[in-house]
């Protein structure tokens, strides 16, 4: 089941970035140099001075600190993903590379018990995955079995896979077909992708800085209202995020956790919103979700999708 979800890994970071951060914070008031303020900052103070900054939503300190991350997704979420845009990204071409749809094609050939070439090099290769694609179409193949095939290169939706719709799953096997025909007969790979569908997987490595991560991309991304894809990419990232610099992004999350903690007397973990130990104090969230609904749309927001 975790082929046909996205996947993020936070590849790189800014070590000290907590340090780094409170240290920018208050050097906007010390009158002594980084090194000083550096050398004497406490880790107690580390904390406090980043929740200050979030309580204050003081962000230029925060952008001193850089995460580079790596994600797997469908090219409807990594177009969504490219609309942040302070931020750096390199992506997987797909005229170049149909990497994830070799490695579908080889994992239909071990189904099948049948040989073909990890990488094609001329006109009978791409025959011989035209006639696998043919004989596991002509199969009666299971819906698990699909699934799990299909996971090799695509995306699949929540609600294919609650429907158990194997027309859809087959139909995503057939643009294979389509497109390694046109290669076959003789285009490009660059106009041969034309034909392949958006829930084709692609590869990204993104770096943002934590403010644009904390202001933009985690508090929309994170929120109930996002897409189902791009909501569990940025809560993955979130949790990863938190794993490596928790006094950071402990106190962040969709925007109703962003704003409800620069209003509020003492800030709260998203943790504690979560499991009722942290009542929002706004009337409303950005989304017009009343006060008594946000723990439950947080809750919502915070689920895997493919779990039903």
């Amino acid at each position: 089941m975790e082929k046909i979800k996205p996947s993020v890994k936070v590849v790189n970071y800014t070590l000290n970035s907590p340090q780094i951060i409170a240290v920018a914070g208050k050097s906007t008031i010390s009158p002594k140099d980084y090194r000083s303020l550096f050398e004497k900052m406490e880790k107690q103070d580390v904390e406090k001075w980043i929740i200050e900054l979030i309580r204050r939503g003081h962000g230029s300190p925060l952008e001193h600190g850089v995460y580079t991350f790596e994600v797997v997704c469908s090219r409807v979420t990594s177009h969504q993903i490219i609309r942040h845009r302070i931020a750096s990204y390199t992506q997987l071409s797909q005229r170049y590379s149909d990497k994830y749809l070799r490695g579908l094609i080889n994992r239909i050939a071990e189904y099948l018990g049948l040989y073909t070439p990890s990488k094609p090099r001329n006109r009978d290769d791409y025959r011989s995955y035209l006639a696998i694609l043919t004989n596991f179409l002509d199969q009666d193949v299971s819906f698990e079995d699909l699934l799990e095939v299909l996971g090799e290169a695509f995306i699949i939706p929540p609600q294919i896979v609650q429907s158990r719709d194997t027309v859809f799953l087959k139909s995503l096997v057939r643009s294979v077909y389509m497109y390694y025909l046109a290669i076959y007969n003789g285009y490009s790979y660059e106009d041969s992708r034309y034909i392949l569908p958006q829930a084709i997987k692609t590869r990204l490595l993104i770096t943002m800085n934590t403010r644009e991560l904390i202001e933009s991309f985690l508090s929309l991304r994170m929120c109930s209202h996002a897409q189902w894809e791009i909501r569990y990419v940025a809560w993955s990232l979130w949790r990863e995020l938190t794993r490596i610099h928790p006094e950071i992004f402990q106190y962040t999350g969709p925007r109703c956790v962003f704003v409800d903690n620069r209003v509020r007397e003492y800030v709260c973990r998203l943790t504690d919103y979560l499991n009722g130990n942290c009542k929002p104090v706004i009337r409303r969230c950005p989304e017009l979700v009343s006060s008594d609904k946000i723990i439950n749309c947080l809750k919502y927001a915070s689920r895997d999708p493919w779990v039903f």
